[in-house]
């Protein structure tokens, strides 16, 4: 089976990770900073932060912002639910705007007219690595004194309008993901990019406890905090792969070519773009498929032969739990994308020859309405 996505590992990302193992440091030690520091560095941001995975990073993000019970928040339905949950987990409120047709991030031309008086922030989902329109964003944020929380789970290695995502040049603070299918792993791990001290200093406290050193280097805990702390083993595997995330990126873009030049004269599929002004670090490769029955019967065509497919995503307000919680929606391009999206596989080290073996099938599938191995 050729999975959707995979992670790349090599000697040298073992070789470090195995100088932890044998080091006195298997958490709170020195590879942790070491890695923040390069994803400052690499992101352009004064500081970064990492924690246990992109959802607690989405929560500390939160908190740091100054979110607070009955707050609203404007953000995309096409993301995995982590993003709104930790809006939940707060007790603030995911008021969802609907999703451009050509980039299915969030349509910023929509924004607006849902800001009420108890909106306080704007999250962007840089969806499947492509950045949203974030000057725009930007604007109508400074309008109403709005923070923005860009959620770049996807995004690590993109830039909108030459800027690195995590630079936080459009944005306060920019949250990412080191889950094995991203651009970089860590296995679990996430890191919250910020340009604001103040923003910076509570994260820290609120991932060790709410810990800090008093005068006379005696901890005390001066806020409710978290153990949102990623270990010196994850580190140090992160901090590896860093070094080769340019290239891990050209490497995706390289798949994408490879789908758009073999895919490009099927009539039934809309192929992804990529906006001007963007450079997608390509997380994931969704085409659509016009007529629902067809998407989901080339799916199913692609399992059976060996194709690991998926669907990013269901639209956040369709899942039951949402639903009970009163999320009445149907959102015009939402439900129409929900309906026709599919993901193929994209990945570091997916071959030519792995590329053409898919878009056969696919081809096959269209030209003659195949439907059984």
């Amino acid at each position: 089976m050729i999975p959707y996505g995979h992670q790349n590992i090599d000697e040298d990302d073992i070789d470090e990770v195995i100088k932890v193992l044998k080091s006195d440091w298997l958490t709170q030690g020195p590879k942790v900073l070491e890695f923040e520091r390069a994803l400052a560095k690499y992101g352009g941001a004064k500081y970064a932060v990492a924690v246990t995975n992109g959802t607690s990073a989405l929560h500390l993000a939160y908190l740091a912002s100054g979110l607070k019970p009955g707050d609203e928040v404007i953000t995309t339905p096409n993301t995995f639910v982590a993003t709104t949950n930790m809006l939940l987990a707060i007790g603030a409120k995911p008021i969802f705007c609907d999703i451009r047709e050509d980039s299915y991030n969030i349509d910023e031309k929509k924004i607006e007219k849902l800001i009420t008086a108890k909106t306080r922030a704007i999250v962007p989902v840089h969806f499947s690595g492509q950045p949203c329109e974030m000057e725009k964003i930007k604007k109508i944020a400074k309008k109403y004194k709005l923070a923005v929380i860009e959620d770049a789970c996807h995004a690590l290695g993109a830039k909108y309008k030459n800027s690195k995502i995590g630079s936080c040049k459009f944005s306060d603070l920019a949250v990412f993901s080191f889950h094995p299918v991203k651009s970089i792993t860590t296995g679990e791990g996430g890191a919250i990019l910020t340009n604001n001290r103040e923003y910076y200093e509570k994260i820290l406290t609120w991932r060790t406890h709410g810990i800090n050193k008093d005068a006379a280097g005696k901890n005390i805990m001066t806020e409710l905090g978290y153990n949102y702390r990623m270990t010196d083993i994850q580190a140090a595997l992160g901090a590896s792969q860093l070094k080769k995330l340019d290239k891990f990126i050209r490497e995706r873009r390289r798949v994408v070519s490879w789908y758009a030049k073999e895919l490009k004269n099927i009539k039934d599929i809309i192929l992804p773009v990529e906006l001007p002004g963007n450079y997608s670090s390509w997380h994931i490769y969704v085409i659509r498929v016009k007529d629902k029955k067809k998407r989901d019967g080339l799916a199913e065509y692609l399992k059976i032969n060996g194709v690991g497919v998926n669907f990013h995503y269901p639209a956040v307000y369709n899942h039951p739990y949402y639903r009970r919680l009163g999320y009445d929606l149907k959102l015009k391009n939402t439900e129409i994308y929900h309906r026709t999206c599919l993901t193929l596989p994209c990945f570091v080290g997916l071959e030519r020859a792995k590329i053409c073996q898919i878009t056969g099938l696919v081809k096959s599938y269209f030209t003659f309405g195949l439907s059984k191995k």
